[in-house]
């Protein structure tokens, strides 16, 4: 066991994650692009509570709010795995396909997401000694089934899966609001 176990979360995350990521080169996984900070700050708040357990618990709390199931908890080490499952189609897609199947004269079918899972993934961790502050991070994905195995100019075999981070700033700005909410009135007993 390493300290208090705290290290292990960002490489359990990490893991988890990179098993999930399909079709992705070695050097494209690692390579820095000029959104990591951008994406990192939309991902992260830091919380005055002395409590990580209570933190935790509002974590918790906020995404079954959000309609997610925690699939997965480690309070040990800080980190929770949610999940929801909901279809992938929308409207535009219909009317992009039946757009291009009348210019194309029926030859060209566009691919059409069928259904997705929405996964969160989030690590707690002290930021100092008398762990009165503590920083969350949580990163939304999405797994999407494709109908015709088509994404992005890459073959997929007809009913397999990609995945793709969630960058929608309104998705992360609402968990924290609600999270920020969620911590005040377990402070303040209310």
């Amino acid at each position: 066991m390493v300290g208090k176990g705290r290290p292990f979360a960002p490489i359990l995350a990490f893991t988890f994650l990179s098993g999930c990521v399909a079709h992705t080169e070695p050097a494209e996984l690692f390579a820095l692009t000029p959104d990591i900070p951008k994406n990192r700050a939309m991902q992260t708040r830091m919380f005055e509570t002395p409590n990580e357990r209570e933190l935790l618990s509002a974590s918790a709390a906020v995404l079954q709010d959000l309609g997610f199931q925690v699939e997965e908890s480690q309070r040990h080490v800080g980190f929770l795995r949610a999940t929801k499952e909901r279809s992938a189609r929308e409207y535009g897609q219909y009317v992009r396909q039946v757009l291009v199947l009348i210019l194309s004269l029926g030859k060209l079918m566009q691919p059409v997401d069928l259904h997705q899972k929405i996964a969160a993934s989030l690590i707690a961790r002290a930021l100092n000694a008398e762990a009165t502050r503590q920083e969350v991070r949580i990163m939304f994905y999405r797994v999407v089934w494709k109908g015709d195995g088509q994404v992005d100019n890459q073959y997929i075999p007809p009913g397999e899966q990609y995945m793709e981070m969630i960058r929608d700033p309104e998705v992360y700005q609402q968990f924290f609001a609600k999270l920020s909410k969620a911590v005040f009135l377990e402070a303040h007993r209310i």
